[in-house]
């Protein structure tokens, strides 16, 4: 019986970095900033999860061009996707969170990291 591995688990590379690099630091540094846009432009929370997929197909393919990765595989797409839906969902509370609290001063405060409340009357 084989031990199940987190590595082999989350990345097909024989490298971390390359893992760190492409699903991390590039598709969830667009998924974040995805997640601002959609925050920015007013838009509800589930688009998130309609970009997060789109960005997951490529961060799937720039693994597949650059490091040799497999392109059509359903079990790293979703990692990816996942990678990317987090990241995403980060962007868009925080931006959500500012646009609560400076937009709506006079009904809002700030209650900790990326929330907000109702001021007391």
């Amino acid at each position: 019986m084989t031990a199940f591995s987190i590595p082999e688990f989350l990345y097909e590379e024989g490298s971390f970095g390359v893992f760190l690099l492409v699903s991390i630091v590039l598709g969830g540094g667009a998924a974040a900033l995805a997640g601002r846009a959609i925050a920015a432009t007013w838009r509800p929370w589930w688009q998130v999860l309609v970009y997060s997929f789109i960005l997951g197909a490529a961060v799937r393919f720039i693994h597949f061009s650059l490091f040799e990765g497999t392109l059509l595989s359903a079990h790293y797409y979703l990692i990816d996707s996942a990678v990317c839906m987090a990241f995403g969902f980060l962007g868009f509370r925080a931006a959500r969170a500012g646009q609560m609290i400076k937009q709506y001063r006079w009904l809002n405060e700030p209650a900790g990291f990326m929330r907000w409340r109702r001021k007391s009357p």
